[in-house]
């Protein structure tokens, strides 16, 4: 049984390497959004032209950014969503809502900081993972039946 993973949520870290090298060997297939910042930013201005709102400009960017979201989410088997450390990040909370909408299998992997503000967030998934690695055990287990150890 393979399973099609789609990483969402923070870009900031190296999460997304660890727990795709961590993941070798197993019967996975990873997508995730652009995770280059700037381009994931300015994709819809650099494509459809510039806008003096920035208001605007974002839209463009968030409109053409979730045309890959939403196949990503949609065709993945099980959703990781990360929230990390800084920023607001609001994206991560809809692609968790979404992805939950659609009843798809969700792993948050968060901080303990973040158990209260995201307790409803935490409890549509099926773990909570505070590392990396964690979601690879978790992904080992469900393929091979294998704890750690």
């Amino acid at each position: 049984m393979g399973l099609n993973v789609y990483l969402s949520g923070e870009i900031h870290t190296d999460w997304r390497d660890r727990i795709i090298e961590g993941a070798q060997g197993l019967d996975l297939t990873f997508s995730a959004p652009v995770t280059d910042h700037a381009a994931s930013d300015d994709c819809g201005v650099a494509i459809l032209g510039a806008e003096e709102n920035k208001f605007w400009h974002d839209r463009k960017g968030a409109q053409i950014n979730a045309i890959r979201t939403r196949k990503g989410i949609a065709d993945a088997d099980v959703v990781v969503v990360r929230f990390g450390d800084k920023y607001k990040q609001w994206n991560a909370a809809f692609d968790a809502g979404y992805a939950a909408a659609l009843g798809k299998s969700l792993i948050i992997l968060q901080p303990p900081e973040h158990d209260h503000a995201l307790k409803e967030v935490d409890a549509a998934a099926l773990a909570v993972a505070r590392e990396p690695e964690e979601v690879v055990e978790i992904f080992r287990y469900v393929l091979t039946g294998t704890l750690p150890g």
